[in-house]
């Protein structure tokens, strides 16, 4: 059964974030914000155009309406969007210069934050047309713009883990030894959209030594029994991510591979217990591999705590050493600690946690203990 996708977002709902993010140009010494098609414009406008040569591009400047260059062939959608009646359309045709029409819309000579996935040929166009503007891109200009979610992202996120802790109950209960890892990964890829997911992004099933690999692509080795097996899975639901591992091992553990999952349980343990207002983002990341270092794992701990997720799966902020952005309420992001022993066994597990006025709440609820399979 799926799980129930919240209502959608109104045009006055991008309104507001087209507002903000503006204004937080402006803050930043920004000019303006110039948004290509991706997850940035999905968010601020819900408009999710095909991504090609023709220019497309949400012109963002303080005080002023939102405007959208793109192609007239595309204007009719565009027009039709969630967002439509808080956009101004400046649509161009085939044989005419687009970098003209969004310089007009420009200060000759600002300093513009430009989203991640910008292509290399529209940048260079602009700075073509404009050669006194410059840029910067917005995870350095404003790496927080979507970092804290409303209540109504957060209802979404909710539901995105709900439907992956359902995929995961499902898929330990049914056989592993025997089959293939990419046969287990499909059933994961399944279940998710059964739980209502609209995208797979990744169902990492890594059986025994591929254990040890964190982001091991399911492929055609045969589970065994007396294998530890790391599950890795998320999408987007309602068009908001879920990410979460679980650990399970095909029969009894060993008594090494239990001692290793309960390490990791409780440095998962220790960094949610660390999440509250003001903590610097790298303290989850602290408290994290402290349990794991103190284990005498530290070695084996070879990646950071966690990352972002909101309308991506990975976004900031991020949970490393070096990351010093304070937490804030409604800030989004995983928790996974793991221990990859090369050649032997891994165990990771995740989940997603967002900031509370006084601590942090799990988006994912299923057992953190290790589960036997079969």
């Amino acid at each position: 059964m799926s799980t129930p996708t919240p209502a959608p977002f109104t045009a006055e709902d991008y309104r507001a974030r087209m507002e903000r993010a503006a204004r937080a140009a402006g803050d930043a010494g920004l000019a303006g914000l110039l948004v290509a098609p991706g997850p940035d414009l999905v968010w601020l406008t819900g408009y999710a155009p095909p991504v090609t040569e023709r220019l497309t591009l949400l012109v963002l400047v303080p005080g002023r309406d939102p405007e959208l260059v793109v192609p007239a062939l595309e204007a009719p959608d565009a027009a039709k969007a969630p967002c439509g009646p808080a956009l101004a359309l400046r649509d161009w045709t085939d044989g005419k210069d687009p970098y003209a029409v969004a310089a007009a819309l420009l200060d000759p000579g600002g300093r513009f934050g430009i989203s991640d996935n910008a292509w290399a040929m529209h940048l260079l166009g602009l700075t073509h047309t404009l050669p006194g503007s410059s840029y910067a891109s917005l995870t350095e200009a404003l790496p927080m713009l979507r970092a804290v979610k409303d209540a109504a992202e957060l209802e979404r996120l909710a539901a995105a883990g709900a439907a992956a802790d359902a995929t995961y109950e499902e898929i330990r209960r049914l056989p592993f030894a025997g089959r293939r890892e990419s046969e287990v990964a499909a059933d994961l890829a399944r279940l998710l959209r059964e739980h209502g997911h609209s995208q797979v992004d990744f169902t990492i099933v890594a059986s025994g030594p591929n254990g040890a690999d964190p982001h091991h692509e399911a492929d055609e080795r045969v589970i065994e029994r007396g294998d530890t097996v790391v599950l890795d899975f998320g999408g987007l639901l309602g068009g908001y991510g879920s990410d979460t591992s679980r650990t399970v091992h095909v029969g009894e553990p060993t008594e090494e591979e239990r001692r290793v999952h309960d390490i990791v349980r409780e440095a998962q343990e220790a960094g949610f217990r660390a999440v509250r207002p003001g903590v610097a983002c790298q303290e989850i990341d602290r408290a994290a591999r402290a349990v794991i270092e103190d284990a005498g794992y530290g070695e084996y701990f070879i990646h950071r705590t966690g990352h972002g997720i909101g309308v991506t799966t990975h976004e900031p902020p991020y949970m490393v050493e070096g990351e010093e952005q304070p937490l804030v309420p409604g800030m989004c992001f995983s928790v996974e600690p793991g221990i990859y022993l090369p050649g032997r066994f891994g165990v990771r597990i995740e989940d997603i946690v967002t900031v509370t006025e006084d601590g942090g709440r799990r988006l994912n609820n299923t057992t953190r203990e290790m589960a036997i399979v079969d």
